[in-house]
């Protein structure tokens, strides 16, 4: 805020020292009302009001200057909020986008959205009126306070005392309201998971007719908020009415008080202009206090909300320490290492790999294996057997426990991520699309894609029928992830999108698993194509991707127990044998 808003901020702080004082004038004014018009007034044959009048002319200036002031100052915080939000966000989901694939596990979609709309709300909120009312309370608190002292030592004594016991049950209600609203904000981010859940698995509920169990859920999870919520603002709504209370009692005793000064002890003791006046200060002396409790609710509340945006904040970003960059030269690859450019050839090695998503539990172990340029390794296994997770740490999606993996002469730890993904083209199982046209999706494969490229990437991937098919071809806007093409066609966009950013290594992770078998066979040959020249990993359950492979690897419970080529493990009647015969590829 200070480092990119201190000239507006400054500006926000003199306003809101002009409105308050204009507002202390105005009550100030009352005394002078009274003593100085009022009663003399009063005891005039022939009152002239034109001293009045003119008194009256100045104090409707300084109150529209101190209108000016206020809504200026709330003209600027509106700035300023949006302009601090804005640049949250913008940090919060740059940070988002680097943050390794392990903190996706373990985070929800929902919850991770909910803090980019709920908890950064409840910032913004703080941040456009919880502070400019806290610093607004303060000066008023200040003024009123040294002009209470002017007018009657006493009674700002007797004020003073009401002003303390309203300031101890603002902070000991603040102890419990922030565990509530914190509470608040954990149940709502839980609220926002379970509907993303819902929503984007609403095909499966209703497959299974699981609507009255989802609605269900919903309930118990929704009640948990309702029950957050309800403690919170129980606690919070509780300050401001005792508070007024303690005010209003203070108001009561400082009129007695005051009376019985001014009649026993005169006008020169305390005049019925000043008491008017001290009363009302006594008044905006208490609403500031009242109002600083309230917004100590306000910061518990935002504390909440803070808390989890810099929980995001706080997680470690992926490391990469690479140096050596891939850059594409013509038609080629080369690995730059510092001023020498080495031709990319596309061997990857793995040499005593060992790995466990969590320290208790390994996933894979002692793996080794060698994929030479141009050669097509397939991998075979029951589930959880492995597979994926061998390619994800090729990519380094995620960091080996143990081991070696080399791209040509490289460790991926010495190449930069960027380039090492960039090198490797993934087929996923599961297909993600985007908002936008056919054509800006399969460009997402490389950004500097010509309409030309694009487009033959789409007849490579033999999707460029189906799409010359849609109502505005290319130009076709998908919504929803594609709900409206089917799996294939969601999956023939998948590879066009890899084929367009022609990658010197392809991961294939069941490419053609969503794809009927009339697709297949017409994309099978293209597929081929794509993959000549290029070392390829191919994780397939369907004979027609594993027959032809160079090398077949049969992994188990994290090892390697088969290697070989399709008919020489056939030979073996060995574990692939038996996944051939029993028709489970």
């Amino acid at each position: 805020m200070f480092r990119d808003w201190k000239w507006t901020l400054l500006a926000v702080a003199v306003l809101i020292v002009v409105s308050t004082l204009c507002t202390l004038a105005m009550t100030l004014f009352t005394r002078t009302l009274i003593d100085g018009y009022i009663l003399p007034l009063s005891q005039q044959d022939v009152p002239d009001f034109s001293p009045l009048g003119l008194a009256l002319l100045k104090l409707a200036a300084v109150l529209l200057l101190g209108t000016a002031a206020s809504f200026f100052y709330n003209f600027f915080m509106i700035k300023v909020e949006q302009g601090i939000i804005r640049q949250l966000r913008i940090d919060a989901f740059d940070h988002l986008m680097r943050l390794p694939l392990r903190y996706f596990d373990s985070h929800s979609h929902g919850s991770v959205m909910s803090v980019f709309t709920n908890d950064m709300d409840t910032f913004r909120q703080m941040v456009g009126r919880t502070l400019p009312h806290l610093f607004s309370a303060v000066i008023t608190l200040v003024s009123t306070f040294v002009s209470m002292l002017v007018l009657s030592v006493p009674l700002t004594g007797l004020s003073l005392l009401c002003a303390a016991g309203a300031m101890v049950v603002a902070v000991t209600m603040s102890k419990y309201s922030r565990r509530y609203f914190k509470g608040r904000q954990e149940n709502m981010a839980r609220v926002n998971g379970y509907i993303e859940e819902m929503v984007s698995g609403q095909k499966v509920v209703k497959v299974f007719s699981h609507e009255a169990q989802a609605a269900q859920g919903f309930a118990e999870i929704n009640k948990d908020l309702f029950r957050s919520v309800f403690k919170a603002n129980r606690v919070a709504n509780t300050v401001m009415p005792i508070n007024a209370g303690i005010a209003n009692l203070g108001y009561v005793l400082i009129a007695i008080a005051g009376a019985y000064i001014s009649l026993n002890y005169g006008a020169a003791a305390l005049t019925v202009g000043t008491l008017v006046s001290f009363l009302t200060l006594h008044k905006n002396f208490s609403r500031p206090i009242a109002q600083i409790s309230q917004e100590v609710n306000n910061i518990a509340m935002a504390s909440a909300g803070a808390d989890r945006v810099y929980d995001l904040l706080d997680e470690t970003p992926e490391k990469d320490e690479g140096k050596v960059k891939l850059v594409k030269s013509g038609s080629g690859w080369f690995w730059k290492d510092g001023d020498k450019l080495v031709p990319q050839e596309g061997l990857v090695s793995l040499k005593d790999v060992d790995f466990a998503y969590v320290p208790e539990k390994q996933v894979l172990y002692d793996i080794t294996l060698t994929a030479y340029p141009g050669q097509k390794i397939a991998f075979v296994g029951g589930t959880g057997a492995g597979k994926t997770t061998i390619t994800n740490l090729i990519n380094r999606f995620y960091d080996i426990s143990d081991g070696e993996i080399r791209i040509d002469d490289f460790n991926v730890f010495d190449i930069e991520k960027p380039s090492l993904r960039g090198s490797l083209g993934i087929v996923l199982q599961q297909t993600e699309l985007f908002s936008g046209t056919v054509m800006e999706n399969i460009r997402f494969g490389r950004l500097d894609a010509t309409d030309e490229e694009c487009i033959e990437a789409a007849k490579l991937a033999c999707a460029h029928s189906f799409i010359m098919r849609l109502p505005d071809g290319y130009n076709t806007c998908i919504e929803g992830d594609g709900g409206s093409l089917s799996a294939g066609e969601r999956q023939l966009l998948s590879i066009a999108r890899t084929a367009v950013a022609d990658p010197p290594v392809l991961v294939l992770d069941e490419a053609t698993s969503s794809i009927d078998t009339r697709t297949e066979k017409l994309i099978q040959k293209s597929m081929d194509s794509i993959m000549k020249g290029r070392t390829s990993f191919v994780i397939a359950h369907r004979l027609s991707t594993v027959r032809d492979a160079d090398y077949i690897i049969v992994l188990e419970k994290g090892h390697i127990i088969e290697a070989g080529k399709h008919f020489e493990l056939l030979e073996t009647h060995g574990k692939y044998w038996e996944l051939y015969t029993g028709g489970k590829l």
